[in-house]
């Protein structure tokens, strides 16, 4: 907790330093211009891989099994997302890193994994080795109907 508020002071420190020095050798509006340029290309690339993403979890949660790997990497690019829209050099870095396949998938790992350690576990076995009709026999079909009676009905 103290890490993340520390980061909160931090980084907009260095992010000014670096923003200031980079506007310094090529100029303020060509420093401007490549804010909005790195996150115009971060928010097309999130595009592109948030909808591959979601359509990986659809094909998983048709298949009966819980898309676990695909909820991790949703939650990197949402992260992604922020820092590629947060203005800066060192965040869209960040940002940048988060959209590489390769790495989403080994972070989305270790996310699951700490997941699993802190006692919010995923059963892959449970449900994807039950057919849909073999989840659902325990159902009990029952009807009812409720009653609003006045109390001085009941004396």
């Amino acid at each position: 907790m103290r890490l993340v508020f520390l980061l909160f002071i931090i980084m907009p420190i260095v992010e000014m330093v670096l923003l200031i020095q980079v506007g310094s050798v090529i100029g303020a509006w060509y420093t401007v211009g490549l804010v909005l340029l790195t996150a115009v290309i971060g928010v097309n690339l999130l595009k592109r891989q948030g909808l591959s993403t979601l359509l990986r979890a659809q094909q998983k949660a048709q298949q009966g099994a819980l898309p676990v790997s695909e909820i991790g990497e949703g939650l990197l690019l949402a992260v992604a997302g922020a820092l590629l829209l947060t203005p800066g050099f060192v965040t869209d870095a960040i940002g940048f890193a988060l959209l590489t396949p390769g790495l989403r998938s080994q972070l989305a790992k270790l996310v699951e994994a700490r997941m699993i350690v802190s006692g919010t576990q995923f059963s892959h076995s449970t449900y994807s080795s039950q057919s849909r009709s073999d989840r659902f026999d325990d159902a009990i079909d029952a009807e009812y109907e409720e009653v609003h009676e006045r109390r001085d009905q009941l004396k």
